[in-house]
C-alpha cells in the first residue's frame, strides 16, 4: 500500500515488546512513531509507568513517545461525547450527550504533565465536546509550560463546533484525519444524520475549513475499523463520494473537499509532520531519505481515473526496495 511510516495508536505493554523485538532484530523497516496507551481508569499515578515504557525506547527506527488518550466513544451507538443531546428517532432532543471518557478535571492535568515530561498527545475525539475538552487540556498546558513542539493531535474530529476551529492553528494543534468515513453510507445516512440534526450535521468532517484556518493536516487511516489503503482514503478526501457508490452519491458536505495536492501533502508530509518525521522524509528533495512510492499512473493526469483505483508499484525505504 505504499506505506513507509505511521503512528500506531495503541501500543500496550505487550505491543511494546513485540516492536522492540522487531526493530532489534532489524526486521522493521517502516519508521514507527508507538502511542502508548492512556488506561482511563487510572489517574495521574500511571504517567510514571508511560515514562518508564518511553524509556524502554526508541529501538531501530521504532520510538515510543506518544501517549493515545480516548477522549470520548463514536457517534453510532451515542457515545460521542456532544455539547447538545442526540436526537431521538423522532426527531426530539434526548437527555443522551455521550460519553467523556476522562474528566476534564483529570485531562488537563495530565495532558499538562505529559507535555512538562516531552511526550506528544495523540487524542481520540469524536463529537464536539470531546474536540473541544482535548482543546481546553492542550490550552491549559501551553498556559503552564509555555510552546514547544510536541506537535500533540486529535484524531478522527467528526464534529467540530465552528467556534472550535480556529484554535488548532492558535494553539499548533494538527487535525488528524481519517477521510474515508467523510461520505455519504449506511453509516451516515441512518445511524449519524437523523440523530444529530440538521445544524451539527453540517460540522462533520470539516477539512477545508480547517485548511481556510491554517490548521496543520495529517491523514491515515483507522485501520482497522476502516481502509488502511491511502488512495482509498485520498480519494474520499477530494470527492467527498464513497468508493463503494461512485456516482451514485451526492458529496458529502461538498464546500468541506480538498483539492488533489492538499489531500496529497495531508498523507505525506503532513503525516510525516506529526510524526516528527517532516526534516527525514515526506517530499522528494534533496537531502531527505529516499522513502519512495512508484504509482501505477500518475495521479494528476486528466485520464488517471479514480484515485482509489491507483496501485503501487513499488515501496523503497531509504532507497532499498521493501515491495515490488
Amino acid at each position: 500500500l505504499g506505506i513507509t511510516n505511521w503512528q500506531d495508536a495503541i501500543v500496550t505493554p505487550i505491543d511494546l515488546a513485540a516492536y522492540r523485538s522487531l526493530a532489534g532484530r532489524g526486521g522493521l523497516s517502516a519508521r514507527v512513531v508507538g502511542a502508548l496507551w492512556w488506561d482511563r481508569s487510572l489517574g495521574l499515578e500511571q504517567i510514571e509507568a508511560l515514562v518508564e515504557q518511553r524509556a524502554s525506547g526508541p529501538v531501530g527506527r521504532f520510538r515510543p513517545t506518544s501517549v493515545k488518550i480516548m477522549a470520548d466513544g463514536v457517534l453510532e451507538n451515542f457515545t460521542g461525547a456532544m455539547l447538545e443531546p442526540y436526537l431521538g428517532a423522532d426527531g426530539r432532543p434526548t437527555n443522551n450527550r455521550g460519553i467523556g471518557f476522562v474528566d476534564p478535571a483529570i485531562l488537563g492535568p495530565a495532558v499538562t504533565r505529559l507535555d512538562a515530561l516531552g511526550f506528544q498527545v495523540h487524542f481520540h475525539a469524536i463529537g464536539e465536546r470531546a474536540v473541544r475538552e482535548a482543546l481546553d487540556a492542550i490550552e491549559a498546558a501551553r498556559a503552564a509550560n509555555g510552546p514547544n513542539d510536541l506537535r500533540h493531535h486529535i484524531a478522527h474530529i467528526q464534529v467540530i463546533h465552528p467556534s472550535d476551529i480556529p484554535r488548532f492553528r492558535r494553539l499548533g494543534v494538527v487535525a488528524n484525519a481519517q477521510p474515508y468515513w467523510a461520505c455519504h453510507e449506511d453509516q451516515m445516512d441512518e445511524l449519524t444524520i437523523p440523530f444529530l440534526g440538521p445544524e451539527r450535521t453540517t460540522w462533520q468532517y470539516p477539512f477545508a475549513s480547517l485548511r481556510r484556518a491554517g490548521a496543520t493536516l495529517a491523514m491515515g487511516s483507522d485501520w482497522s475499523v476502516s481502509t488502511p489503503n491511502p488512495l482509498l482514503e485520498m480519494e474520499v478526501a477530494v470527492t467527498r463520494v464513497s468508493d463503494r457508490s461512485r456516482g451514485e452519491q451526492p458529496p458529502f458536505l461538498p464546500d468541506e473537499r480538498l483539492d488533489l495536492p492538499a489531500a496529497l501533502a495531508a498523507f505525506t508530509i503532513g503525516s510525516a509532520y506529526v510524526n516528527h518525521l517532516d526534516d527525514v522524509v515526506g517530499s522528494i528533495e534533496v537531502g531527505r531519505a529516499a522513502d519512495l512510492v512508484v504509482l501505477d499512473r500518475d495521479l494528476f493526469a486528466p485520464d488517471a481515473g479514480p484515485i482509489g483505483d491507483a496501485r503501487v508499484l513499488a515501496t523503497f525505504v531509504e532507497g532499498e526496495p521493501v515491495f515490488e
